[in-house]
């Protein structure tokens, strides 16, 4: 497994300083949450971005991409009735997607369920079909960026619309791009009533990345899912991406967190069968 964990997790936390740490722990990877970086990904200058890249591959990383794409904007709806914005949401996506790109990622995950709330009176269908003239606006921008768009199903509690697996599938198969991918967060599975190994194992064709963590919002290990056979589902499915930590509960403390989640899924890990 290639492991990564999400730099959020490091609040307050200057990039180098973040990147210093995560690398002595032993990760290879790191990915970033735009916020953390500028109000607006359009603010962050090349020079910035360089700079960025730089610190990350002197301490081994990679940055392999961006997610939280649309948290802390204002003005952006992936599902929004009114053309104008999604055109405007369009943009901002491709923005990310040549930022990733200059950060040395490939991977945008869409989670942002406040950016992809069905609209008042509308159906589940013109939601569907909002979401998809969105995505098509911006997937030129992915695909000359070399960037895979991947969609994050996310749990009723948390959003209303992409709420399962095959939800994502239906706008995949619509979208019928190969730079669009299936994103899979164990938190948000943990809602569905299949298995997760077997979700793993049903979508595995589509799954571009991955997210590590409980289903009580902490990081693998601290809390009561059984990670083995969840990992013994991506290798029997030959999983090449990488394994993100994404934590929302940050207690105790984020080296902790990062410490003891790489530790536990290390050993799930020697525990599966090849």
């Amino acid at each position: 497994m290639r492991y990564a964990i999400c730099n959020e997790t490091f609040e307050g936390w200057d990039h180098a300083r973040v990147c210093r740490r995560v690398a002595e722990l032993g990760y290879r990877g790191l990915e970033i949450a735009p916020f953390t970086l500028a109000r607006s990904i359009e603010e962050v200058s090349a020079e910035r971005r360089r700079e960025l890249r730089r610190q990350a591959e002197e301490h081994g990383l990679t940055i392999l991409g961006l997610h939280w794409l649309l948290a802390k904007t204002e003005g952006f709806q992936l599902t929004a009735a009114d053309e104008s914005v999604r055109i405007k949401t369009a943009d901002y996506l491709a923005a990310l997607a040549r930022c990733c790109a200059d950060l040395g990622g490939e991977v945008l995950v869409f989670g942002s369920p406040a950016q992809r709330r069905s609209p008042q009176g509308a159906t589940r269908e013109r939601a569907v079909d909002y979401a998809v003239d969105t995505f098509r606006r911006a997937q030129r921008a992915f695909a000359d960026n070399g960037v895979k768009l991947c969609l994050e199903p996310l749990a009723p509690a948390e959003a209303d619309f992409i709420n399962t697996c095959d939800d994502a599938v239906e706008i995949l198969d619509r979208l019928a791009h190969p730079n669009f991918r299936l994103h899979l967060d164990v938190k948000a599975m943990c809602s569905e009533p299949t298995p997760i190994p077997e979700l793993i194992r049903r979508h595995a064709a589509r799954i571009g990345h991955f997210h590590a963590n409980d289903a009580n919002r902490r990081g693998p290990g601290f809390g009561d899912i059984d990670f083995a056979p969840i990992f013994q589902a991506l290798r029997d499915t030959g999983y090449a991406g990488w394994v993100s930590v994404e934590v929302f509960d940050y207690t105790p403390d984020p080296e902790t967190i990062a410490r003891e989640s790489l530790r536990y899924m290390r050993e799930c890990e020697t525990i599966t069968k090849p």
